[in-house]
């Protein structure tokens, strides 16, 4: 009996010992953590303020020449002589390149031989429908004289008819040389191989060369390829967030790596009317004066398309947007108090760096840094405020009572 109250006593020991421990445990867990959560939190902060603010999209893209054509011949020959090189500047119809033409000349020659032949053959008929006529009209006279027979009078009628016919023949034959001969001076002038006229094209170079002088051309086998680029086209594709934003006519800011620090300025001429299935993206096509001839077509470019712009508007840095419980808002800084107070608010326009304010009346400043521990009405530590001086403020000490206090203890 007495060995079962001793282990009583013991467990009722124990059990008040594991009490103690627990609350001595709590209490300094609460005394850990109340100190936590009222600490102040150091941020950083940007004022709020009044500027033009614009929407701006930024885009890549390649350049491409307002036109690109490839030379060649409609005719096969050999390739006698090239006139132009890489580079060169082309003005006007001018001529690029001769074939052999030697075929071609012998063409014109044999159809200026069959034209006169041709013609010959028209003159000889025509003198004999003048004899039938003459015959004719002779036999007609007998006839009513009562001298020639009805048949010699039909016979000189049919002789008639038949020689007009052979005249008619014979013009037609002219006729056809005639057109024979214009095809092939018209396949020699193929042999002078130009550039077609363009009185739009400002600046047309030579871009490529293909083949070499001596080579056997095929018909249309390039030689050479002719660009203008006295006007660039930037090739863009915008998104489809994008596309409704982007408008004929907006002027464009274009950035190259070859000219780091230069800009050039455009407009868009071009909107595809549909995006790609795959991408989703729309083709826009940007026009881009080039009279000094410092941009080349493959070049890459960055553009910027201004949207919008705000005068006067109220804007943050982006960096001091948060979300809490789902809302978009801005910590805004109370100095007196030194607090921070969470303000939901509805966005504007938003570039690179800012964010325009619509719906709040912000004044003084907001967290920009150290925001993500940060609650409504959370003490702050404001830059360049010591945690010391914080700690102080919370207190109510200040420097002087501090001395005062350091003072009255040494003259004790």
């Amino acid at each position: 009996m007495k060995k079962f109250i001793t282990i009583g006593i013991v467990l009722v020991g124990i059990g008040f010992l594991g009490w103690q421990i627990y609350e001595k445990a709590s209490v300094s867990s609460k005394n850990i953590s109340s100190p936590r959560n009222k600490a102040a939190v150091a941020v950083e902060i940007a004022p709020v303020t009044k500027t033009s603010i614009r929407e701006i999209g930024q885009f890549t893209g390649s350049l491409y020449p307002r036109s690109e054509f490839r030379v060649a011949p409609k005719i096969a020959g050999r390739l006698e002589k090239i006139l132009v090189n890489i580079g060169d500047t082309i003005a006007g119809a001018r001529l690029v390149a001769v074939l052999d033409d030697e075929e071609y000349r012998q063409e014109v020659n044999q159809a200026i031989a069959e034209l006169e032949v041709a013609r010959a053959n028209s003159q000889e008929r025509e003198n004999a429908l003048q004899n039938a006529e003459r015959e004719y009209k002779r036999t007609v006279a007998l006839r009513e004289k009562k001298i020639a027979s009805e048949s010699e009078l039909d016979a000189a009628k049919s002789e008639y008819n038949g020689q007009q016919a052979k005249l008619k023949v014979a013009q037609a034959q002219v006729s056809q040389k005639q057109a024979a001969l214009q095809m092939a001076k018209v396949r020699l002038s193929y042999t002078q191989i130009r550039v077609p006229e363009n009185h739009t094209a400002n600046q047309r170079v030579v871009g490529e060369r293909y083949v070499d002088e001596g080579a056997m051309l095929a018909p249309n086998t390039p030689i050479v390829s002719i660009l203008d680029i006295g006007t660039l086209i930037a090739v863009i594709n915008v998104i489809e967030r994008d596309y409704p934003k982007i408008q004929s006519g907006l002027k464009a800011v274009i950035h190259t790596d070859a000219f780091a620090g230069q800009t050039f300025t455009g407009k868009v001429v071009r909107i595809a009317p549909l995006l790609m299935e795959k991408s989703r993206e729309a083709r826009i096509e940007i026009e881009i004066p080039n009279d000094q001839r410092l941009l080349k077509p493959g070049m890459f470019v960055r553009a910027q398309i201004e949207f919008d712009q705000h005068e006067n508007a109220t804007v943050v840095p982006i960096a001091a947007l948060v979300k809490r419980n789902g809302q978009q808002g801005v910590f805004v800084v109370n100095r007196q108090a030194r607090k921070a107070r969470f303000v939901p608010v509805e966005l504007g326009i938003v570039n690179g760096t800012q964010a325009e304010i619509l719906n709040a009346q912000l004044s003084d400043a907001v967290v920009t840094l150290g925001h993500h521990l940060l609650e409504d009405g959370t003490n702050i530590i404001l830059p360049n405020e010591s945690l010391k001086d914080s700690a102080l403020r919370k207190t109510g000490e200040t420097d002087s009572t501090r001395d005062q206090k350091s003072g009255s203890g040494e003259r004790s």
